[in-house]
């Protein structure tokens, strides 16, 4: 099982309409891809937020050839629609880790 995780932090004027369009958009559209079994999003505590809150999002994927599916597909077609929607108000970066246990 491999975990790709996306954490973003977000600009607090655009917050709010940030999260829906998350819920409702693009993790919706990441999970029709079919490359991933579940997610979870969550916001991150215990940080400085007074720039905007920090969150993220674990996509589950059964394996690395269902990861690499997706980052050779579609990756590149929905961080571009995050840009355009978003611009600069937010910034993301990912990390992709194996499940040990």
């Amino acid at each position: 099982m491999y975990i790709y995780n996306i954490t973003t932090k977000v600009d607090s004027t655009i917050h709010e309409v940030w999260v829906e369009w998350m819920n409702k958009t693009h993790i919706p559209e990441i999970m029709l891809t079919g490359c991933f079994t579940h997610f979870q999003f969550v916001r991150i505590l215990e940080l400085d937020d007074t720039e905007g809150p920090t969150y993220a999002v674990q996509y589950r994927a059964e394996s690395k050839a269902a990861y690499n599916l997706y980052i050779e597909k579609f990756a590149a077609k929905l961080r571009n629609d995050v840009y355009a929607t978003w611009g600069n108000k937010v910034i993301s970066f990912r990390t992709l880790m194996q499940v040990v246990h």
